[in-house]
């Protein structure tokens, strides 16, 4: 590589789609193809941590045993939020904010704050300069989108309406108000409903409203990483997956992201959908060979039905879709998820470019 520049490939989807095993696969091809390769992963399953070499995953990369120019991460929330409250909030504030029950219910429990915390872990890592390739396996919430849109709703939530109508324009005067006039007011109330409950409520908003010039300032270097990244979209042709990639294209609007690749796993052979037709030799059994030709006819109406799908989505989105082929066992070893990835010479391309 002559670039610092570290490439990002950005793979989404709803999950249960292979959206995790794909990543980790174009990471290993990527590595082989001479460049130095992160997968920044959600929640491997413990056949692909197995198949990778590596035990517990967390948000510092790991390098993979054996396989040079490999390294792989897991998205750590809790953490990644912690560090986010400690860059862009005032210390004191920050030991606050995360000791605040509220604070801490958004940043474990909402999708929205995993996605926010997994694009700015993918900043993170883009502005190390550490790695030519970077494959980001996103949060599944929401179809994928909520990572694209997190750092905006992030911005919103703290700079919103509401907030600056609770906690004022002027946040330093409105705070030395609060101390003075309203705070023995809540401690009053809430003796009376039995624990701390407004309070901790108003803390936590006047605190959060201190991050507010901070994160939005990042939110826009983070769209502005999204911008450059390549975005693949991975689906299978069942209807739930489907209705999640067709809501990247209908309802993502707003943002500057615009798919390079839409990938459909787990694809039945084409060659299924006329297979029932042709006659079975070799089967002297009468009674086998009709429930050979039964069984047929099934997998060929499924792939059948998969082809449509495929077709009726390239049409409406104007895409020219690719597939990863449906495998009778998942991949376990390295040889085998870097096989998922060569099987398709536009993913090959893609990852290449980055090399």
């Amino acid at each position: 590589m002559t670039s610092h520049r570290t490439r990002t490939i950005v793979v989404t989807g709803a999950g249960g789609v292979g959206k995790t095993t794909l990543s980790a696969a174009m990471a290993i091809v990527a590595a082989e193809e001479g460049a130095r390769a992160l997968v920044l992963t959600v929640d491997p399953a413990r056949r692909l941590a197995d198949a990778l070499g590596v035990g517990l995953l967390g948000n510092e990369p790991v390098e993979v045993t054996d396989h040079p120019g490999l390294w792989a991460a897991m998205l750590d929330v809790t953490a990644s939020w912690e560090s986010v409250i400690h860059h862009y909030a005032e210390p004191d504030v920050a030991d606050r904010l995360l000791d605040n029950p509220f604070f801490r219910a958004i940043a474990d429990r909402f999708p929205a704050a995993q996605a926010f915390a997994a694009s700015e872990e993918m900043a993170q890592l883009i502005e190390s300069g550490a790695w030519d390739v970077l494959i980001v396996d996103t949060p599944p919430s929401g179809g994928g989108i909520d990572f694209f849109l997190a750092p905006r709703r992030t911005g919103d939530l703290v700079g919103g309406k509401l907030l600056l109508w609770l906690t004022g324009a002027r946040l330093p005067a409105r705070r030395a108000l609060y101390r003075i006039t309203a705070r023995p007011m809540l401690r009053l109330a809430d003796t009376v409903l039995g624990g701390p409950l407004l309070e901790e409520i108003a803390e936590f908003l006047l605190d959060l409203r201190t991050m507010y010039d901070g994160l939005r300032t990042r939110a826009r270097t983070i769209e502005r990483h999204l911008r450059r990244a390549t975005t693949i979209v991975v689906t299978t042709s069942d209807p739930t997956p489907l209705r999640e990639a067709r809501r990247f294209f209908e309802e993502l609007t707003g943002v500057e992201v615009v798919p390079e690749l839409v990938l459909f796993n787990r694809a039945l052979p084409t060659e299924w959908v006329t297979a029932a037709d042709r006659p079975i030799r070799g089967v002297p059994d009468a009674e086998l060979r009709s429930a050979l030709k039964t069984n047929l006819r099934r997998w060929g109406a499924e792939a059948a039905r998969q082809q449509a799908a495929r077709r009726e989505f390239s049409n409406r989105y104007r895409v020219d879709p690719t597939t990863v082929p449906w495998l009778p066992t998942p991949p376990a070893t390295m040889v085998e998820l870097g096989a998922l990835v060569r099987h398709s010479e536009r993913l090959v391309d893609l990852v290449r470019r980055g090399t």
